[in-house]
């Protein structure tokens, strides 16, 4: 195998011109795909992050039929004080979880005294809260929101209906919200901090603490809209949406049936399309790369096999077998693929590198200055590179049978 490696090798060298050029489209080909992936990837991890733990986070609980009917927010579609307590015991027991959150989620009217308008209001335990959802400090544009993120009797604002009603840290405000017996009350808060607005649901809602949000709407304790979940790896939501269907899917409600409904992130926002279209186009991206390998490693083989014709035959006539030929052809396309790829992966790290220690500014949504920073997984690297080879050997495959059954007559007489 060396020996024929090695002689394939030589007949490279002695077309350099042209097994420089195919090397180099395969490298840009190889390099091209990398630093996509590796752009991408990043790009939708940080995207899934500012979801994720601005306000989402990776697992949600809810009633059946709550996330159906979310735009108007249900009082009568939350958790029982009874399930709360099964649901939590659970959450405690699965080491995937790291942190949660209950949630009470309800609309109100929000007044300045002067001009009245509509508002989205999370009930939140703001220390369950910061730790679900840690990016939730760093959007506060105006005001601090401290450790504590929340106290009894203030509210964070998003930051459309601050600046619209011009409402600043400090100020006093009215919520009157409808409970879910129809009953009416109001409560006055103190502005704490201002949210910056981000994309997708629940960026542009406002914070209040949940046992304020239990006194406005006049519910009892225990009850809750939602649980948020904060998993230790975001890769493992089917996992843990699995698990949590296993331990609490099954439960039954007083109408016979399934009482919870258990969501991971991309069931929940409309950026998942976005997750996915990036998928889709690292996909197009890599067969790109497979019809650049193909095209060119197939036509420096064609070309090889016409013009050494004569080479070709003199092998044959003096006993050299089509399985040795075969080989000898099929050994510079996987020289090729290999040379390529190694030099490719090569330079796209080295660029990786200077990326990561000088990253890219961009921005995302209403979010400035955010800085992405390019990684790339071994398993990536490894899978680019084997399906170069592959698609370089394959293409090397027919002009290689060409060679290997050529008649040794017929080829000493070509010109």
């Amino acid at each position: 195998m060396l020996k024929i490696l090695s002689i394939s090798s030589r007949n490279l060298l002695r077309y350099h011109r042209r097994t420089f050029l195919t090397g180099l489209l395969i490298t840009m080909g190889v390099m091209a795909v990398l630093l996509f992936i590796s752009l991408s990837s990043s790009f939708k991890a940080m995207m899934i992050g500012q979801i994720t733990d601005s306000m989402l986070g990776h697992v949600q609980v809810h009633s059946k039929g709550y996330v159906a009917s979310l735009d108007n927010l249900p009082l009568n579609l939350m958790l029982k004080a009874e399930d709360t307590q099964g649901i939590e015991k659970h959450l405690a027991e699965m080491p995937a979880i790291e942190a949660w959150s209950s949630r009470i989620k309800f609309g109100a009217m929000f007044s300045n005294f002067n001009e009245t308008t509509n508002i989205r209001l999370n009930g939140v335990y703001p220390e369950r809260e910061a730790a679900t959802c840690p990016q939730l400090s760093g959007r506060v544009v105006k005001g601090d929101a401290g450790d504590d993120l929340l106290e009894r009797g203030t509210i964070l604002v998003p930051e459309l209906i601050a600046s619209g009603m011009n409402i600043k840290v400090g100020d006093t405000i009215v919520l009157v919200a409808t409970n879910q017996d129809g009953a009416v009350n109001g409560q006055t808060f103190v502005v704490k901090a201002i949210l910056e607005g981000i994309s997708g649901p629940g960026g542009r809602d406002g914070y209040v603490h949940i046992e304020d949000a239990r006194a406005l709407l006049r519910l009892g304790k225990g009850g809750v809209s939602e649980y948020a979940i904060r998993l230790k790896q975001a890769d493992s939501v089917p996992q843990v949406v699995k698990q949590l269907n296993a331990a609490i899917g099954a439960q039954k409600g007083d109408d016979g049936k399934a009482a919870f409904e258990i969501h991971g992130w991309k069931q929940l926002t409309p950026f998942s399309s976005i997750a996915s279209m990036i998928d889709m186009l690292t996909i197009f991206v890599q067969v790109m790369l497979v019809a650049i390998v193909l095209i060119s490693i197939m036509n420096v083989m064609i070309m090889a096999v016409y013009e050494r014709m004569r080479e070709i035959g003199t092998l044959a006539a003096i006993g050299t077998s089509p399985g040795r030929i075969l080989s000898m052809f099929l050994g510079e396309g996987l020289i090729l693929g290999a040379g390529g790829s190694l030099i490719g992966v090569l330079i796209s790290l080295a660029i990786i590198k200077i990326l990561q220690l000088y990253p890219l500014g961009f921005s995302f949504g209403r979010q400035d200055d955010l800085l992405l920073t390019p990684m790339i997984e071994i398993s990536d690297i490894l899978n680019i590179s084997l399906l170069v080879i592959l698609m370089a050997v394959l293409a090397s495959l027919q002009p290689a049978w060409k060679a290997s059954r050529m008649d040794p007559v017929v080829a000493l007489r070509a010109v």
